[in-house]
């Protein structure tokens, strides 16, 4: 499997991984590992936030963007089957094909907001006079994922959203270069530790692959 060979040599880099951490928020928050988890996820926030939220979920869980690059979305980025935005931290041009959920939720946004500019427009700026156009705040979603992860046992957080993807899309390749592709990382380290990959994970994946 790629770059199994290497995964002792990656998770015993721990201390290096760890200085390079910025945020520890970043560190504390979790992938949700579950799949029914995942949607029960999505669930509790629509009940609970209503449907904006459970969309931001939903669509940060299927274009694995940073929170800012979710909430910066609009409809103008979107052509056809893929968004085009330049990253807040990176400054670099991220391409992403859209599936077929992204799609729909984003094609069910547009129909329902026509006259909106972003994807995840704040209500609260529509109805005041006076003021332009924004996306709903970083805060607010936090607030929300940190409750419902109480509500479910996990720390939740708006990393949450791309961490899963990358746990996921890992687990069902076990190519580490496929997912820090996708997460836009330079290193192998960083990602596993981002993803929530652990030593127990690598030693049941080989005691588990037999050739």
């Amino acid at each position: 499997m790629p770059g199994y060979f290497s995964f002792y040599t990656i998770l015993s880099t721990e201390s290096h991984v760890l200085q390079q951490k910025k945020n520890s928020s970043m560190v504390e928050v979790q992938a949700v590992k579950d799949l029914d988890t995942v949607k029960l996820i999505s669930y509790l926030l629509k009940r609970t936030y209503g449907q904006q939220i459970a969309d931001v979920w939903d669509v940060g869980l299927n274009l694995a963007l940073r929170i800012s690059d979710l909430l910066s979305i609009k409809f103008e980025n979107i052509h056809d089957e893929r968004l085009t935005l330049v990253e807040g931290k990176t400054s670099k041009q991220a391409t992403i094909k859209l599936n077929d959920k992204a799609r729909s939720i984003i094609g069910r946004i547009k129909e329902e907001h026509p006259e909106h500019i972003y994807l995840f427009q704040s209500y609260r700026n529509q109805w005041s006079k006076g003021l332009d156009e924004a996306p709903i705040s970083r805060r607010y979603v936090s607030r929300a994922f940190a409750a419902i992860g109480e509500e479910v046992g996990i720390k939740l957080g708006t990393h949450s959203m791309r961490k899963t993807r990358g746990y996921h899309l890992y687990k069902n390749t076990n190519d580490i270069a496929r997912v820090m592709k996708m997460l836009r990382h330079s290193s192998e380290a960083v990602t596993l530790r981002y993803i929530g990959i652990t030593q127990e994970d690598v030693d049941r994946d080989f005691a588990e692959l037999e050739l």
